[in-house]
């Protein structure tokens, strides 16, 4: 439940007018539903009564960190990587070490971070690309343009096709 709450209360800032999907970083905070930031909270404190960590337990702290605001973005990071390294630890998928790598470029920058992601086997995925754009933005801009056009093959929904083809085309600008 606690989990379900930290998600919900950002619901409202993950969409801008047009629709599309405003990514963490870009989000208004102001949007955020602070009642169920509360909520969520609550339910963590009642499940945190045991002696047993379930992956549950990880991914519900790992929303919770992301609705810190204010916080010292260096321990917010920090404590989400951790987490998602004990995550990794109890269930490992690749989209959970997927999104790690995120976690990861924020602690320790994004040339780490691509490090870490090209060890991931996700070539089927165009949220994987996404990111290794993502990661070279500001590093190496033809790297970035040719993941964004491998996602660009692979997403499935019109939205991210329309999405993945206006960064490509911000990029020519």
């Amino acid at each position: 439940m606690a989990l379900f709450c930290f998600h919900s209360s950002r619901f409202e800032a993950r969409f801008n007018e047009s629709g599309k999907v405003t990514l963490y970083g870009d989000q208004d905070q102001a949007k955020w539903n602070k009642e169920l930031i509360q909520k969520g909270e609550g339910f963590l404190k009642l499940s945190s009564n045991g002696s047993t960590i379930s992956k549950y337990h990880l991914e519900a702290l790992i929303a919770f960190w992301h609705t810190r605001v204010g916080e010292e973005e260096t321990e917010k990071w920090n404590n989400v990587l951790q987490l998602y390294n004990r995550l990794l630890q109890i269930d490992y998928s690749p989209i959970i070490a997927l999104n790690r790598t995120y976690a990861l470029s924020k602690v320790k920058g994004k040339a780490e971070a691509i490090k870490e992601v090209l060890k991931i086997k996700l070539e089927e995925n165009h949220l994987y690309y996404s990111l290794l754009a993502y990661f070279h933005e500001g590093i190496d801009r033809n790297m970035q343009k040719k993941y964004l056009e491998l996602a660009l093959e692979l997403a499935k929904t019109k939205l991210d096709k329309q999405e993945l083809k206006e960064k490509i085309n911000n990029l020519a600008v």
